[in-house]
């Protein structure tokens, strides 16, 4: 990222190195910045170097590296909802049926806040990366609220939606946040004064999936309806409708330079869109079952995809033929995501187990086992030295009173924690 002034206004400009290995040249790569990017005077351009420099250590850490379990937490009493990680990897929040949102710190396991407030299941949770000093919880009463991450302070209620709120996100520069809904509309809200910016309407079913794109000038919405919409940000105007999924849509995403829209459906498979135009590009086929998760690996290369089936599959977002298979879980998985250096997948799923894969080959590099039951959520921080995973925890209790005795089912998330390191 470019800082500069002009006109006494501080402004930002971005550089891609979405090509960027550990073996690049990079006084020949900083040449060719330079020819295109008049902003980096020669004055600049050891400070550039010394940048790439750090970013190549970056790609060769943590490539082989084996995880070992180093927490496990019990969160809420009541069923988790979702878990989310700051961009660092310090602290992390989780929702539930308990009506909270809890802070805790990764290293100590400590509970840094409990945000109370919801009257119903908080169920859609999210940090303002990479700031990481926001959090916006999304419930079943229809309302989203605003909240410090350091102090644990509410800043606003935003009420509109007539129905539960599902899915939320934060635009990359953290200014909006927006919230889709079972009442079949997305709402973008100001974050600086809590107010309704847009109500984002054409949906004839619940939205279940939306994100902006990096630049935050669109947001993309997932429907139930079979079709995925792109928007405005800053108008709210509808610019396209993607229509071609005959079944349920379960993901809806950008790849990293908004060139590509990827969406994953309950009808097995996920479709490429080119982003300019709205145009299927691909069908990428092979699943026998809903697919339930898919992504983008961070420079838009390459594409994961995870089934009911309970295989996952990699495929060239170029060529968009499949590269490999991922073969050996036994039940459905429900996550996939790729570490920050592109080359390791994490997978959670139904059989107890989360897996790390090699993204190339497809072999299985490591299983984190020991869970006692389904894994519904993991995910890498941003460095990939740390791994969080959610799963149910079920346990039969007898209560007596009134001379009569019950047996309760008691459900209670458990919060397993892994390192590379020793945090």
């Amino acid at each position: 990222m470019l800082e500069y002034e002009k006109s006494g206004e501080l402004k930002t400009k971005s550089i891609d190195l979405l090509n960027l290995s550990s073996s690049t040249d990079v006084n020949a790569l900083v040449e060719e910045i330079q020819k295109a990017e008049p902003l980096i005077t020669a004055s600049r351009s050891d400070q550039v170097k010394l940048l790439i420099q750090r970013l190549q250590d970056k790609l060769r850490q943590h490539s082989n590296h084996k995880f070992y379990l180093f927490k496990v937490l019990r969160a809420h009493i009541l069923p988790l909802t979702n878990v989310a990680l700051n961009k660092s990897g310090s602290c992390f929040i989780t929702g539930s049926y308990d009506r909270t949102c809890k802070v805790w710190d990764t290293a100590s396991g400590e509970e840094l806040h409990t945000l109370e407030g919801h009257r119903n299941v908080v169920y859609a949770i999210a940090f303002n990366n990479p700031y990481g000093d926001k959090i916006a919880t999304g419930s079943f009463d229809k309302t989203c609220k605003l909240w410090s991450a350091e102090t644990g302070k509410c800043y606003h209620t935003f009420r509109g939606h007539t129905a539960e709120i599902v899915c939320l996100s934060f635009n990359p520069q953290s200014t909006l946040v927006a919230t889709g809904s079972m009442d079949t509309t997305a709402k973008l809200w100001d974050i600086q004064n809590g107010e309704e910016v847009f109500t984002l309407t054409g949906h004839s079913a619940e939205i279940i999936s939306l994100s902006f794109n990096t630049l935050g000038n669109r947001i993309i919405t997932g429907s139930f309806d079979h079709t995925v919409a792109v928007w405005e940000a800053d108008t709210g105007r509808k610019v396209y409708t993607l229509i071609g999924h005959c079944a349920e849509i379960s993901s809806a995403l950008f790849n990293w330079d908004c060139s590509l829209i990827l969406t994953g459906s309950m009808d097995k498979t996920c479709m490429l869109w080119d982003a300019t135009n709205g145009k299927c590009v691909a069908t990428l086929t092979g699943h026998d079952d809903e697919i339930l998760d898919s992504c983008f690996d961070y420079t838009g290369k390459l594409i994961a995809t995870a089934s009911a089936d309970g295989t996952a599959r990699v495929f060239s977002a170029a060529t968009r033929k499949c590269i490999t298979k991922l073969e050996g879980h036994e039940g459905e998985i429900s996550k996939i995501s790729f570490n920050p250096q592109g080359n390791h997948l994490l997978t959670g799923s139904a059989d107890k187990t989360a897996r790390i894969w090699d993204a190339q080959t497809g072999q299985c590099l490591q299983i984190l086992e020991g869970h006692t039951d389904e894994i519904f959520s993991c995910a890498f921080n941003y460095k990939g030295n740390i791994i969080i995973t959610g799963l149910w925890h079920a346990v039969m209790e007898e209560r007596r009173g009134q001379g009569k005795t019950w047996q309760v089912l008691l459900s209670s998330l458990v919060l397993q924690v892994y390192s590379s390191t020793n945090l």
